[in-house]
């Protein structure tokens, strides 16, 4: 994130924000649990949910029966407000406030999910280090569900720079290793009432 304190930045916005009050919030997120589906991993595989903060992921995820949930943010007042959320239920949960791009995962993931980073990591060199981070974290033919801004999506998001992709832009940045299973376009309606275009992707690791 070029020329912003990114940890001070998020930790700032969700001190003054609650999950539905974000650009990004859904009640429901369709689309990433659809491909989570899709991808058949067991309920007991570990899951990785990469930027996840406040997001009603995790919730969704345990209702559905998955039993081994961690959540990563950079901002730890966005893990609390998803902590509060859920109750005593948060404790079903691991919460890691870290930041991605210098994240060194100390198990193995068979699913990586990342709908709010990606797209906000302009820098080359920090682009290559959440990568390294996702290589060493995802399990041997592991599964990588990942949103961003499509093409025609916002070029700001939160006041930041955003990077914009197709799923061709995605294969070259993830590099040899990497099958596409899955892709597709979305519209996302904001709390505000704008539209944002959202590219959702499922991945999965090869030899």
């Amino acid at each position: 994130m070029m020329g912003v304190d990114p940890a001070a930045h998020w930790q700032r916005l969700y001190e003054t924000r609650s999950a539905d009050e974000v650009s990004w919030y859904e009640p429901v997120p369709e689309g990433s649990l659809a491909l989570i589906r899709a991808t058949g991993i067991p309920l007991e595989a570990p899951i990785l949910d990469v930027g996840g903060g406040a997001s009603l992921l995790a919730d969704h995820l345990l209702a559905s029966g998955y039993t081994d949930i961690s959540v990563l943010d950079l901002s730890p007042a966005a893990l609390e407000q998803a902590r509060a959320r859920l109750g005593p239920a948060a404790g079903r949960v691991t919460w890691i406030a870290a930041d991605i791009t210098s994240f060194v995962p100390e198990r193995r993931y068979v699913l990586w999910h990342d709908r709010a980073v990606l797209h906000f990591i302009l820098r080359p060199g920090e682009q290559r280090r959440y990568l390294a981070a996702l290589r060493k974290g995802l399990a041997p033919h592991g599964h990588v569900v990942l949103a961003t801004f499509g093409p025609e999506g916002p070029e700001r998001c939160s006041g930041l720079p955003v990077q914009r992709y197709s799923a061709a832009a995605l294969q070259v940045l993830l590099g040899p290793g990497f099958q596409l299973r899955s892709s597709r376009i979305e519209q996302h309606r904001t709390p505000g009432g704008e539209t944002q275009e959202f590219l959702y992707t499922w991945w999965q690791a090869t030899p």
